[in-house]
């Protein structure tokens, strides 16, 4: 098990970042959080397979069609055992 925080920056809120993220994770199992925040960027925890974990973090350097990543901080944290992935 594996659980990261991920902090994405650049043109990341209304291109539907935070819907391809939530798509992607319920569809893998990875469990956690998305949500927009105040200052722009968008804010995610990934829990669960390593390998689930680390296709997310891939995904996000990237985004939607529409987006632009200027940057992914990446934070490494201990699993919270989350039930579900959820938008916030």
């Amino acid at each position: 098990m594996k659980r990261v925080r991920v902090v994405v920056r650049g043109r990341v809120q209304g291109v539907g970042f935070r819907v391809g993220i939530l798509d992607r994770a319920r569809a893998s199992g990875v469990t956690g959080f998305v949500r927009n925040r105040g200052d722009g960027t968008v804010e995610a925890a990934f829990e669960g397979e390593p390998e689930a974990v680390d296709a997310l973090v891939v995904w996000c350097r990237r985004g939607p069609r529409g987006a632009r990543v200027d940057d992914v901080a990446v934070e490494a944290e201990e699993p919270q055992l989350d039930a579900a992935f959820r938008l916030r």
